[in-house]
């Protein structure tokens, strides 16, 4: 997103949350201004700023998995931006305000928590954990929007728009809510297992691209449920992979001075197993 201009006529900062909040929303509202407003601000909609959104919350993740607390204010700041900004599109059309969203966010915290704000006694987190995914259960039944839902089974619910590995977890936490998970993480390993097989056979008998690509899903998502049972997030498990991977390849450009043609595979395989060696 651009950095735009906000000093002139901007009100006064402060360190009130409250006073930050509304100083927020009024610079918000001067970029969006029709009469002197940015340009490009003006032009956005919820679909133009989605991909933000999605892109700012990775980087609050990526701040956190970097334990850097500077770059998380700002990402933070970031992420805020976002709300604001489709709060403020919303407003526009007449349909809601931050203050709306505040307020249902705020409504929905109480709500799902009876056992702070109410009488219900709840003994342990994970007793906590089964009642709150109760009570989602039961909103999730609910109309919504003054339309009626026609998804209220089990699975409904889960945004198409996750990350897959993500999602693929959500979806067998769904289900295991309901009974339909393995015990243990025991046969989850039989099943990479099959899941392994039927990519060689699939190889094997050349069945095409499109049964090989459902093949490998079926694998990657076995992969998901071992992550689930082991108590490993499978998401931030291949984030951590990938960054590993690319500091290590890191060390093997060094290795050859950034010059990796005409070096061999096994040359680069010896530089790699001395960038572990080394961590």
């Amino acid at each position: 997103m651009p950095q735009d201009d906000t000093s002139g006529g901007d009100p006064a900062n402060s360190a009130d949350p409250a006073d930050s909040i509304e100083r927020l929303l009024a610079i918000m509202a001067r970029l969006r201004d029709r009469n002197g407003g940015c340009p490009w601000d003006i032009e956005q909609t919820f679909h133009t700023i989605a991909p933000y959104t999605v892109e700012e919350a990775y980087e609050v993740a990526d701040a956190i998995e970097r334990e850097n607390m500077a770059d998380l204010k700002e990402e933070l700041g970031d992420l805020l931006l976002q709300v604001v900004y489709h709060a403020r599109i919303a407003e526009e059309a007449g349909q809601f305000d931050f203050a709306a969203v505040a307020g249902a966010i705020g409504d929905k915290m109480v709500r799902r928590h009876p056992h702070v704000f109410g009488d219900l006694q709840v003994g342990s987190a994970a007793a906590q954990t089964v009642h709150w995914e109760a009570l989602k259960a039961e909103e999730r039944t609910r109309t919504k929007g003054g339309q009626d839902s026609a998804a209220t089974g089990a699975l409904s619910g889960v945004p198409q728009g996750l990350p897959a590995l993500m999602r693929a977890e959500k979806l067998q936490k769904r289900a295991a809510r309901v009974g339909f998970d393995w015990p243990d993480a025991g046969p989850v390993f039989d099943k990479i297992a099959e899941e392994i097989a039927e990519i060689e056979a699939e190889i094997a008998t050349d069945g095409g691209k499109e049964r090989l690509e459902s093949e490998v899903g079926d694998l990657l998502f076995a992969v998901a449920n071992l992550g689930r049972h082991l108590g490993v997030d499978p998401e931030t498990a291949l984030r951590r992979a990938s960054w590993k991977f690319e500091r290590r390849f890191g060390r093997v450009e060094d290795a050859f001075g950034h010059q990796l043609e005409g070096v061999s595979l096994d040359e680069m395989e010896r530089a790699w197993q001395d960038a572990k060696k080394d961590e």
